[in-house]
């Protein structure tokens, strides 16, 4: 296990320690968008790659963002689902997805299927 110090007590450095790089939130994305399998995740258009999709799902667990699954015992495979930790970062997405519709280019119009989100109840 990766220790859990943080850089200071700032709430956005400490957050940003947790989820600052490039993979985690589209892993977080990813789950709000249904996907729970680790072929799921590694097929998003993003392409991450399989290595630092293992890294990234052991770090949200360990982190209590996401709790893993058997669904399978031979071989034993998981799935991937939020924890209500996991689930308080929607509206944070939903913040981000907004920004870049609005600030950068060529994105795509979010929709509230783009973060699992029943129309009309964003949080």
């Amino acid at each position: 296990m990766r220790s859990k110090e943080f850089r200071s007590k700032c709430p956005i450095a400490s957050g940003l320690d947790i989820l600052g790089d490039k993979w985690t939130l589209v892993v977080i994305r990813d789950l709000f968008r249904g996907m729970e399998k680790f072929g799921d995740f590694a097929a998003s258009p993003e392409k991450i790659k399989t290595n630092i999709l293992t890294d990234r799902l052991k770090w949200l667990e360990e982190n209590k963002i996401i709790q893993r699954k058997p669904y399978q015992i031979k071989p034993t495979r998981y799935q991937y689902v939020l924890t209500e930790k996991g689930r308080d970062l929607r509206p944070i997405l939903w913040a981000i997805a907004l920004w870049g519709e609005t600030h950068i280019e060529g994105t795509f119009k979010v929709t509230d299927k783009m973060l699992g989100i029943s129309a009309g109840v964003r949080e």
